[in-house]
């Protein structure tokens, strides 16, 4: 089935020039192309169009899987709150208070799965010991990735693809163009530079192997 995704401006990545009204052209979990929407709809006029406000970009990375997903519960919303509030509950101490099982990490870690698609991410870096956690993350459909090298240590791990970067690209994950993987994000900015003010929150769809996972209501 093709789909035909557009949004107010298209940004693939590596250097490519930001073009308004660009589109990307899915085929299964593949993209097909990427160019302006009226060549795009006219090369394939069975394609199924959705349209999206803001910009689309490649979806994003985070780094510290293991502390976000392993070294971090996150309660359940409202069944945990009353007791634990709304915050994820982090430190050792903490977490051994808990005594979590691997079920109970499991299903943390997929509710943080949901809030990381939320924010526009397709992939984790880092290295995960706990087997529901693993599994929790393979069917969320986020690519786990081996930890980052270089200054990413540096950076404060955190569920925001943006936190600790100086520029909103320095997050995308591969690029868009013919023959890549079909996963991007569109968020609800005119441009990259309204994007890093207002937030990977803004993201509006996550699309991972040409499936729409994420759609904000």
């Amino acid at each position: 089935m093709l789909t035909l995704h557009t949004a107010g401006l298209l940004v693939a990545g590596r250097g490519a020039e930001p073009l308004p009204g660009g589109a990307v052209l899915v085929e299964g979990d593949r993209i097909a192309g990427t160019g302006p929407y009226e060549e795009l709809a006219a090369s394939r006029p069975h394609a199924r169009t959705r349209r999206w406000p803001g910009v689309l970009t490649p979806g994003l990375l985070v780094d510290g899987a293991q502390e976000l997903l392993e070294g971090t519960y996150y309660p359940d919303d409202p069944y945990e709150t009353a007791e634990l509030g709304t915050e994820p509950v982090t430190g050792a101490e903490a977490l051994a208070a808990l005594r979590l099982t691997d079920a109970r990490r499991g299903n943390s870690a997929r509710r943080a799965t949901q809030r990381l698609l939320a924010r526009g991410v397709v992939a984790v870096a880092g290295r995960l010991t706990v087997p529901a956690v693993r599994t929790a993350v393979a069917r969320s459909g986020l690519e786990l990735l081996p930890p980052a090298g270089g200054g990413a240590g540096a950076r404060a791990v955190s569920l925001d693809p943006f936190a600790g970067r100086e520029r909103v690209e320095e997050a995308f994950h591969g690029v868009l163009q013919a023959g890549a993987p079909a996963r991007f994000a569109v968020f609800a900015a005119a441009d990259l530079r309204e994007l890093a003010a207002v937030g990977a929150a803004s993201c509006v769809a996550t699309v991972i192997g040409g499936r729409l996972l994420h759609r904000r209501r």
